[in-house]
């Protein structure tokens, strides 16, 4: 119930983690365990909205376009109101973040989901 089904979503998922991975040691070699750790975390909340989106899409009936595009667009208000609540509590609760950090790595990883589009299915 809860997998993620699509090779093409699975498969950017393990991109992200390992470009979070990556990140966050950079950040924290460079330049502190705080910027590793924010990246660590905005890679993170990429991810799991990601999964999000790939487990929300799968639900619903889609033989005809309407209703799978509609089970689209749930999966995506999904993932984007994911991220936002996501991303202001680590704003908010985490005392020493470094944004650029956050953010960077953030922005990394939904660039890296959106390559989805380009990961063949078999």
């Amino acid at each position: 119930m809860l997998e993620v089904r699509s090779k093409p979503i699975r498969t950017v998922l393990r991109w992200q983690a390992y470009a979070t991975v990556v990140l966050a040691l950079a950040g924290g070699l460079l330049w502190g365990k705080h910027t590793g750790v924010s990246a660590l975390l905005g890679g993170m909340i990429s991810i799991a909205a990601g999964w999000v989106f790939a487990v929300a899409g799968g639900w619903g009936a889609t033989r005809s376009a309407g209703p799978a595009l509609l089970s689209m667009l749930r999966a995506e208000a999904a993932k984007i109101g994911l991220m936002v609540l996501l991303l202001w509590l680590v704003l908010t609760m985490y005392e020493d973040v470094v944004a650029a950090g956050l953010i960077g790595s953030f922005l990394v990883t939904v660039v890296i989901f959106a390559m989805a589009i380009f990961v063949r299915e078999n």
